[in-house]
């Protein structure tokens, strides 16, 4: 797969561990990709930080923002794929450190038909906070290094580290949306475009991945395992609030038991406004 891929990276006043992100992905072996910021309404040290970043990254890197109302995850992802430029976009959380084959690897995945979800290894409180503290990049470490942290709970798992060459192996669960989440997916935007994007419809921590996932196979797009080849260095973090749970819960049940493909309040419902892109 030769094209431009777009990587949209959401955050939302954490510039410590985005900054790491944004380190993590300067450093990737495949150099044909974006990077386009989805900024879920944070203040002026995010924005610094993305446009120091311009500079000196190597690639393109664009501040996508919207004005803070709450979590709203759902729309400044769709105002992020409307700034991209790639036809593959690959969805990544902004404290999620990727290792150098990231984008490679997702390259090498990607298939037309075909979204991507891969996994991710959480490391403890006290290693994110000493990995920000002392700017460490874990992308680097070497297996011994790993082995170490899982030795003294420092990681929750190794598993998500490894490569395995599963073939077939990763159409098992095509079918499938449990378990499968944005904080390290790839779809191809004519598919994002055919389901229009994700659901803005939804507010509040939770499940605007899912309902994405579920439409995406009522269109016909079909799930492919990224596991044991795209895992990504999840930084801990405190629970989010999850008032608003329950309802979006019983969207996603809504959806699930419909044939609906199309968001209620997706990509379409931008396209007239003015996209902020700083």
């Amino acid at each position: 797969m030769a094209e431009l891929i777009s990587v949209i990276v959401t955050t939302y006043n954490r510039e410590d561990a985005l900054a790491a992100v944004l380190r993590s992905l300067a450093r990737q072996t495949d150099p044909d990709f974006e990077v386009l910021v989805a900024d879920d309404g944070s203040g002026p040290a995010t924005a610094a930080l993305v446009e120091a970043w311009k500079a000196k990254a190597g690639h393109r890197v664009e501040h996508v923002w919207h004005e803070d109302k709450g979590f709203r995850a759902a729309e400044i992802r769709n105002r992020a794929i409307l700034a991209a430029r790639g036809r593959y976009c690959v969805f990544l959380d902004g404290d999620c450190i990727v290792r150098p084959d990231f984008i490679a690897t997702h390259r090498q995945l990607a298939e037309r038909g075909w979204f991507v979800t891969g996994n991710r290894v959480l490391l403890s409180p006290a290693l994110t906070e000493k990995v920000l503290r002392a700017d460490d990049a874990p992308e680097g470490w070497p297996l011994g290094r790993w082995l170490a942290e899982r030795f003294r709970g420092g990681v929750n798992r190794l598993s998500a580290l490894f490569h395995l060459p599963l073939g077939p192996l990763r159409r098992l669960r095509r079918n499938a949306w449990r378990g499968a989440r944005s904080c390290n997916m790839g779809i191809w935007r004519a598919d994002l475009d055919k389901i229009d994007g994700f659901d803005a419809d939804y507010s509040g921590w939770g499940k605007e991945d899912s309902d994405l996932i579920v439409r995406l196979l009522h269109a016909g797009v079909q799930r492919k395992d990224g596991t044991f080849a795209t895992g990504v260095i999840h930084l801990w973090h405190k629970e989010a609030d999850r008032d608003r749970l329950s309802v979006n819960e019983q969207k996603l049940s809504d959806i699930i038991s419909s044939d609906d493909v199309r968001a209620k309040r997706g990509l379409s419902a931008l396209v007239p406004a003015k996209r902020m892109v700083e």
